[in-house]
């Protein structure tokens, strides 16, 4: 069935292609634009395993239907991964020998002047950009984060909303946007699925022999699964700016309850965990503009949970004569404001550098006041020969988790790049990733992962 529906698929997809290039010589105002994408990656260590395998094919269909709405789409149509095959029976099954997905990326309609002429209306799946950092953006909280390549800092998806934007003037504006259906992050894969996941801590004498889990999703109606966001856009002195305020959900879910079997008398358990996603109230600010020359971004996101988040281990099977159960409550977050935030400058020299630095508190899966990290990233970056070579010998970061003892908590990142044009459409980029520290840091826990990437990105 799913090769039937492909099939389907391709042929609508050259249907549509072969009427938009009708259309284009028509003179309509119709838009088919793309990008063939392939990124492929091998671990430098013996014997060189193979970290990622994907193909990307991304169409984006730009029509203006009238003078005051226009319709926009982005598909992805990839093959992602490696053969999973484990049994003779797999073999029959070509989603497996070689898989592949559709992904909707976005897809809505825009309505100018709507109702008024100062307000304009957009409805469907779509990506709510906010922020002015570069990629890594704390008030970025209305779409859920694509975490899949843990290495492509700042992927959303998109979210079926309505967003509405109400202009003053040419330099005030006001947005509100709705999303009535909560979505999780998903979380990395191959290589990377472990990037994320923290790390457990047992009592003295317990020895971990299985786990299990199991998601809490919130309920599918008003009050239970909806996001709201309203942001107030400005220009002044310069600069531009904005103010904005988020009532939602972390998109990453957190343990509430665990209950611990045992299994044998030398202190082996099984644990199953129950993980749930907690509402949060998020206050943000940015502006960017240049100074001298110096262009420069500031963004702060204050975050406060609605409630205390309170762990349970229920541990009355280990305690089976126990007249009353058996738990223990761990505070995982107070119900008390922590803030997140990033400051970053960039430069264009005269002959052809490019520098970008950026510092932040916090990173996307931190939170606490006392459990958010301070991280450096730098990139340097220079043109050769009419600006078709692109030789990045400085790019990465560097991450301390404890001022207090840095040797012990730390992470170095490091991302060297090279890239040469080969056509005005067809980029071909070869780079290493190389990681190192110590600490339960992301990024020291990836110091085994070292690898080298291809990548070829062909636009049309």
């Amino acid at each position: 069935m799913k090769q039937i529906g492909l099939t389907i698929i391709i042929v609508i997809v050259l249907s549509i292609s072969s009427n938009i290039a009708k259309a284009q010589e028509d003179g309509n105002k119709i838009k088919l634009s793309g990008e063939l994408l392939t990124d492929q990656r091998f671990l430098l260590e013996d014997p060189n395993d193979w970290a990622w395998n994907e193909n990307r094919l991304t169409l984006k269909l730009n029509k203006k239907i009238t003078g005051n709405s226009k319709f926009y789409s982005e598909v992805w149509l990839r093959n992602i991964g490696l053969p999973g095959i484990n049994s003779s029976a797999d073999l029959y099954n070509k989603g497996i020998v070689d898989s592949y997905n559709l992904e909707v990326r976005e897809a809505y309609v825009q309505l100018f002047g709507f109702l008024t002429k100062n307000l304009d209306v957009k409805i469907g799946r779509q990506r709510i950009t906010w922020g002015t950092a570069d990629k890594l953006n704390p008030t970025d909280n209305l779409n859920p984060y694509d975490l899949e390549d843990v290495l492509d800092f700042g992927r959303h998806r998109g979210s079926d909303a309505i967003s509405l934007d109400y202009y003053f003037n040419s330099e005030f504006s006001l947005q509100g946007v709705y999303v009535p259906f909560f979505q999780p992050a998903n979380m990395p894969v191959g290589t990377f699925a472990n990037a994320l996941t923290p790390s457990m801590e047992l009592p003295q004498g317990m020895t971990l022999m299985g786990f299990t889990d199991q998601i809490n999703m919130p309920q599918y109606n008003l009050a239970e699964s909806s996001t709201a966001g309203v942001k107030f856009k400005g220009f002044a002195a310069g600069l531009d700016f904005s103010l904005s305020y988020v009532w939602g959900r972390d998109g990453m879910p957190i343990g509430t309850y665990n209950t611990f079997i045992p299994v044998d008398a030398m202190g082996g358990i099984n644990i199953n965990s129950q993980l749930s996603f907690y509402r949060t109230h998020i206050f943000g600010t940015d502006m960017a503009g240049s100074i001298g020359g110096v262009g420069v971004w500031a963004e702060a996101a204050a975050f406060l949970p609605e409630n205390e988040v309170v762990m349970t281990n229920n541990l009355s099977a280990m305690y089976p004569m126990s007249p009353v159960p058996v738990t223990q409550d761990t505070v995982m977050l107070k119900k008390e404001t922590y803030v997140k935030f990033i400051l970053g400058a960039d430069y264009n020299f005269a002959n052809g550098a490019y520098l970008n630095f950026q510092y932040m508190h916090g990173f996307m899966n931190e939170r606490g006041t006392d459990n958010l990290n301070d991280y450096f990233f730098v990139r340097l970056e220079k043109k050769f020969f009419e600006d078709k070579l692109k030789i990045a010998p400085v790019g990465g970061g560097f991450i301390i988790s404890d001022w207090n003892d840095v040797g012990n908590n730390y992470a170095l990142v490091y991302i060297p790049e090279i890239s040469y044009m080969a056509t005005d459409n067809a980029e071909i980029t070869l780079s290493a990733a190389l990681f190192n520290g110590k600490g339960d840091n992301m990024f020291a826990t990836m110091k085994d992962y070292n690898m080298m990437m291809f990548m070829l990105k062909y636009s049309f």
